[in-house]
């Protein structure tokens, strides 16, 4: 048998423990494949199969309230930094926004199913300043049921990953390579899907420094804050004079707007997913003279530019 295997035989808690920490914190480790085959070890009498699904589950919980904290500190900072480190693309937040804003705190229990959903769900809990017991209670729900769902895979197919496992031991250190070069193929495929989701979002930017000498000269500029409710809830200022305007509900007639106005859209998703995609869709309609503004309304803040707040 393989090192690697032999290793997970004789240290398969903490194996669990860190693949599971890690890959809540972000990483990709194949946390899922591993739960499958401790499911169907633990079978076999070599682990306990409560004792996987509670080591997977305090893993997980961990990691959880990391990203908690830092949400409820640092707010929507945290959901930028994810964005810049997942592999997921950038809509991922709004995504999760658009999730809350329908199930609220009850998003926690499907999160960790859905990539690219879990990876911003428990800091913009923190964010809402969800009460830290209503978190843990929903999240322990929603990790147990995660780290139960996949074991109990493995307990119930143990023979087919059992002879999985076997012929895994069959390739000795070549399992390493096959592991490595599989990772490598995710993570390869995960970034050329980023790069063409950036690519769909290639278009004129506005920066708020040519906004504000806009707005300044008194220009007719049309301001569009594109947010979801849930996010002007939790941060209910605006630029002044801009109007409340939500993706689906874009659709204008020719006779209801001046089409040589300049528009400005707004959002605080990370590279401007949502404000892109919009001013994208408003072209298309024959709007020519329409760009997002650079950086959102985070940089506009951190510009000490002004802001009004709503009603």
């Amino acid at each position: 048998m393989s090192d690697l295997l032999q290793f997970v035989l004789t240290h398969g808690y903490l194996v669990v423990f860190g693949t599971a920490f890690s890959e809540q914190l972000g990483l990709p480790l194949p946390a899922v494949p591993l739960l499958i085959g401790m499911g169907a070890l633990s079978r076999s009498g070599n682990f306990s199969f409560p004792f996987v699904i509670a080591t997977a589950a305090i893993a997980s919980l961990s990691a959880d309230m990391i990203w908690y904290q830092l949400g409820r500190f640092h707010g929507r900072s945290v959901l930028r930094l994810i964005c810049r480190i997942s592999l997921e693309p950038d809509y991922c937040v709004r995504r999760t926004e658009d999730a809350f804003e329908r199930l609220g705190l009850w998003a926690l229990l499907p999160a960790k199913f859905v990539p690219g959903f879990n990876a911003a769900t428990v800091p913009l809990a923190g964010m809402m300043k969800t009460p830290i017991v209503r978190f843990l209670a929903l999240d322990l729900i929603g990790v147990m049921l995660w780290s139960t769902t996949y074991t109990t895979l493995g307990y119930v197919f143990s023979q087919e990953v059992e002879r999985i496992i076997l012929f895994l031991s069959t390739l000795g250190t070549s399992l390493v390579i096959v592991i490595i070069a599989a990772l490598a193929s995710y993570i390869g495929y995960k970034l050329r899907q980023r790069r063409r989701f950036l690519e769909t979002l290639s278009i004129d930017r506005i920066t708020p420094e040519e906004l504000k000498a806009k707005m300044d000269a008194k220009e007719n500029v049309i301001i569009f804050d594109t947010r979801n409710r849930l996010d002007r809830n939790t941060d209910p200022v605006r630029i002044p004079g801009a109007f409340h305007v939500l993706p689906e509900h874009i659709d204008f007639r020719r006779q209801d707007i001046d089409f040589n106005r300049e528009i400005v859209i707004y959002c605080t998703c990370p590279n401007e997913a949502t404000s892109a995609r919009v001013a994208q869709q408003l072209q298309r309609m024959g709007l020519k003279n329409v760009r997002p503004l650079q950086g959102g309304l985070i940089v506009w803040r951190e510009l000490n530019l002004p802001v009004e707040h709503l009603d």
